[in-house]
């Protein structure tokens, strides 16, 4: 049954557990869609997950993939599944438009996102008759009905936030305020960087859950690609371990469980409501580390 995330949330409190979310993107490829929808998925259905969310591409370009493959998990599988959605390069009537679309495929959870620019864009520019912060997504969605709407938090500040993570960070009180049900992070490497996060909302009185989102990293090259992009530190010592692992992925793999999972077990002895996990489209990593944890 698809439920609202907020309904999820609640349950998972009350049976005193934490929630397990994944997170998928959309698929280059018909062969690559086939492969997640088929295989990745219902090996990570084993862990009997809470939900999942599909990302939505740079400048809304996968905008009809990322609903389509939401709308097959969600009749495929019946894993509650939450739609990404970003402001760029639509109008409010567009995006009124896309999220009727995606209410009459029975989704009932969206991530609501400003969004990166789109490729070649040298910096964000909101489009005319669209929306130029988050807060005012969420709200818009708020306004509409029918959805338990996510909002994204970064530990660390958002790269483009010139002001700080405490500019940033106000931001996301007004996102929340504006109707966000719940927040799910930037992925990041220091736990600290989200208790201090955890700590600021809950002395300004925020109460919605707060999910971390952890990366399994695979390969080196990748995890510094990442964090350049999203301004996520990487700790001297995880660091240095990376440089001497080197190339070698399968034991960059490894050490990536690892490290998620004492992660991981830090977050939960912290009193974390959730754990949400960027899977990058693959199952093995995921699965270690939801079994290392006993939360299978």
């Amino acid at each position: 049954m698809i439920r609202f995330i907020h309904e999820i949330h609640d349950a998972c409190r009350a049976a005193g557990r934490p929630s397990v979310s994944l997170e998928f993107f959309p698929t280059k490829t018909p062969e690559g869609e086939t492969n997640l929808i088929e295989k990745t998925i219902p090996a990570l259905l084993a862990l009997k997950p809470d939900y999942c969310s599909v990302t939505y591409g740079a400048g809304g370009s996968t905008r009809e993939k990322t609903l389509g493959i939401v709308d097959r998990i969600q009749r495929e599988h019946g894993l509650t599944t939450m739609m990404h959605l970003t402001c760029v390069n639509s109008t409010k009537a567009e995006l009124a438009s896309v999220v009727g679309d995606a209410k009459a495929r029975g989704v009932k959870n969206i991530l609501a996102l400003r969004g990166d620019p789109p490729a070649g864009a040298a910096e964000w520019t909101a489009t005319e008759g669209g929306f130029t912060y988050s807060s005012q997504l969420v709200a818009f969605l708020k306004e509409l009905g029918g959805f338990s709407i996510g909002t994204a938090g970064f530990p660390e500040g958002h790269i483009a936030q010139k002001g700080g993570k405490l500019v940033d960070w106000g931001f996301l009180r007004e996102k929340i305020a504006a109707g966000a049900d719940f927040v799910i992070t930037q992925l990041f490497f220091d736990n600290e960087d989200f208790y201090r996060l955890q700590d600021y909302l809950a002395k300004h009185g925020v109460t919605v859950p707060i999910i971390p989102g952890v990366l399994p990293v695979s390969s080196a090259k990748q995890t510094k690609k990442f964090t350049e992009l999203c301004g996520a530190k990487l700790p001297e010592p995880f660091l240095k371990r990376l440089d001497e692992i080197g190339d070698d992925d399968a034991t960059t793999t490894q050490y990536g469980i690892e490290y998620a999972t004492e992660q991981c077990r830090g977050l939960l002895k912290h009193g974390v409501t959730g754990l949400h996990f960027y899977t990058l489209n693959k199952a093995a990593s995921t699965t270690a580390i939801v079994r290392n944890l006993g939360l299978a």
